[in-house]
């Protein structure tokens, strides 16, 4: 009952948003600007650019609210994101080198986050293991092409579904299915050493342990 009233109010909010009304649209960046941030920092790799693409996409959000036609207004807005972080990437024609984490960002949108990379109810050892291989998740995510990397990000870190993927980055479901496989036998093939930590997700074919 409470996601069915969340979503009429942000159905409203975006009315009003398409009418004009910035307080409207300032609201709707309260609910998604953690999101928006989370993704531009984890594709660019760079807090600057990645808090310089949240600004420029809630403005051009804003600007082009008209062209919304409904369906998934996080897909529509997310889209934008990502398109400003491909447009930034191809020019500094450059491979993200910063761990996708911020290391001191309070705003970091831990809902957004799988469960097996946030547990604060761990103990001490155990904490420090899974620091050890969110580090080194990070890393590998990092060597990924980009269209790896977008939909694990997007479906293993934000949680999205394949259809709502799908419309952020405009490629078929199928296509977002294969590359996500492809994205995590890779990083299954590059965390090999940690297999004994390894989400179950990424443990795609048992046969192949070393």
């Amino acid at each position: 009952m409470a996601a069915d009233f969340q979503q009429a109010d942000e159905t409203e909010l975006i009315k009003q948003a398409i009418k004009g009304d910035l307080d409207a649209f300032n609201r709707i960046v309260i609910i998604y600007q953690d999101q928006v941030y989370n993704l531009a920092f984890r594709l660019l790799a760079d807090e600057a650019l990645a808090e310089d693409a949240a600004q420029i996409s809630f403005i051009s959000a804003f600007q082009n609210i008209r062209s919304y036609r409904g369906g998934s207004f996080r897909a529509w807005l997310l889209r934008i994101v990502a398109n400003n972080c491909y447009d930034e990437l191809r020019r500094q024609k450059r491979k993200p080198t910063q761990p996708l984490e911020p290391a001191h960002h309070n705003d970091v949108d831990h809902d957004a986050e799988p469960a097996w990379m946030v547990d604060t109810q761990d103990p001490p050892e155990e904490m420090v293991i899974r620091k050890e291989l969110e580090d080194r998740i990070q890393g590998c995510i990092e060597k990924l092409p980009i269209e790896f990397r977008a939909v694990v990000i997007l479906i293993d870190i934000q949680g999205m579904d394949y259809q709502e993927a799908s419309q952020v980055v405009r490629s078929p479901v199928g296509t977002i299915r294969s590359r996500l496989a492809r994205a995590r036998q890779r990083l299954q093939d590059c965390l090999r050493d940690s297999w004994e930590l390894l989400p179950e997700k990424y443990r795609l074919n048992n046969e192949s342990r070393p």
